[in-house]
């Protein structure tokens, strides 16, 4: 399997290298986090810096665990921390060592010292061990393959359509491009659930009802793109026999965010500029693991579309919400500082009247930010008084300047 460089989060790297921040990789198991380590060291002894001045543990490798002990780690790393030039220390699982933020912090510290981590769920960053760092790291949140990166390793498909097809019902997990069966495919993505849950999820959080909360996540797989809350997910699940309390939810969709398995859109009141309290929508992390899970029920290509989406508005640095704008909904708004920009997504609006309804909640819109409808039809750009409908997969590409 050729190595696929991930530029985006590559460049990132770059631009905080020699800053005195400690930089926290951070995302779902599997998901390139130790790869993209290995591709900033390669990176940067093609640049100048020499083997010596690098050092790299992971924390998950036996070999190492006696390393989990700060005191010993800390013992280990000190001689080894170069006087003259920088020494790049990367540190891989860092939420296997014991009280892992005060000995980071007191390695980076040091002079000439320049500290990468990675960890595998966000109890890394929750408030207590955020404010440990507090202003002295920089959170590099990865995904699972774009649908660009996807295409790129199957070596620059030139059927995009087919490409997608595949993206979609197989998965963006970086390794799954090496296995060839669908079969094979289930397997490992069984793997990354089955780790996820039980060393990420109930070990941690000492969840007892394995089956219920294996219900809330196949429920929130089946209605991703719908509005949701936790008393209106427990309601429907204790009215299907399944009974369970809205706390119960709240704990278990707060574990599914932490872990990265889960991510939680908030809605947006458009005309008063504000976010709401209430109602949400869920989006899974790899469209591939709703398959995975629901099987030969889980294609909506409208809703799978609208998840590949909203990951693809994430990787490109936007903070994404839900719009509501009167009773009418804006699936996508995605802010950028102090840029706005409305989306609205459907498989196709070759039908008047999908289009219609598409095009509503955009109409009522009165700015000037701009306003886009993507689609998985392959019919020229279209402009409806400056509402622009394109093919969804060339904006995947990165062929709109968005």
């Amino acid at each position: 399997m050729e190595r696929i460089e991930r530029r985006d989060y590559l460049d990132k790297l770059i631009a905080f290298k020699d800053k005195k921040l400690i930089k926290v990789i951070t995302g779902i198991r599997r998901c390139g986090k130790s790869t993209i380590m290995e591709i900033f060291r390669d990176w940067l002894l093609n640049n100048g810096v020499s083997p010596e001045q690098i050092l790299y543990l992971n924390f998950e490798d036996y070999d190492n665990i006696e390393l989990r002990n700060p005191l010993a780690l800390h013992q280990y790393i000190k001689p080894l921390i170069l006087s003259d030039k920088p020494t790049y220390i990367f540190f891989d699982e860092i939420q296997h060592v014991k009280d892992f933020p005060d000995i980071i912090n007191s390695i980076n510290l040091k002079p000439n010292v320049d500290l990468y981590v990675t960890g595998s769920n966000a109890y890394m960053l929750s408030n207590e061990i955020a404010t440990l760092l507090s202003g002295r790291y920089v959170e590099i949140a990865m995904l699972p393959l774009s649908f660009k990166e996807y295409v790129q390793g199957c070596s620059g498909s030139d059927n995009l359509e087919k490409a997608y097809t595949n993206y979609i019902t197989q998965s963006s997990f970086p390794y799954t491009l090496a296995l060839d069966r669908p079969k094979d495919i289930t397997d490992y993505l069984n793997g990354v659930y089955n780790t996820v849950v039980m060393k990420d999820i109930i070990s941690r959080k000492k969840i007892q009802d394995v089956m219920m909360l294996e219900s809330v996540i196949r429920f929130v797989a089946d209605n991703i793109g719908n509005m949701l809350s936790p008393k209106r997910i427990a309601d429907i699940m204790t009215a299907d026999g399944r009974k369970i309390d809205q706390k119960t939810v709240e704990k278990y969709l707060t574990s599914l965010c932490e872990t990265f398995f889960v991510y939680e859109a908030k809605r947006y009141n458009v005309k008063g500029k504000q976010l709401l309290k209430t109602l949400g929508k869920y989006y899974l992390v790899d469209v591939g693991l709703r398959r995975m899970l629901l099987g030969g029920r889980s294609f909506d290509a409208g809703r799978l579309l609208e998840n590949v989406v909203y990951l693809e508005l994430l990787r490109r640095q936007k903070s994404v919400y839900i719009g509501k704008i009167d009773n009418l909904e804006v699936d996508f708004v995605a802010i950028d500082e102090n840029d706005i920009v409305y989306y609205q997504v459907a498989a196709t609006v070759r039908d008047e009247a999908t289009l219609k309804r598409e095009l509503s909640s955009l109409q009522q819109i009165n700015d000037q930010y701009p306003k886009y409808i993507l689609t998985l039809d392959e019919d020229p750009e279209a402009d409806y008084d400056g509402i622009k409908r394109i093919n969804a997969l060339k904006w995947l590409m990165g062929e709109y300047s968005i």
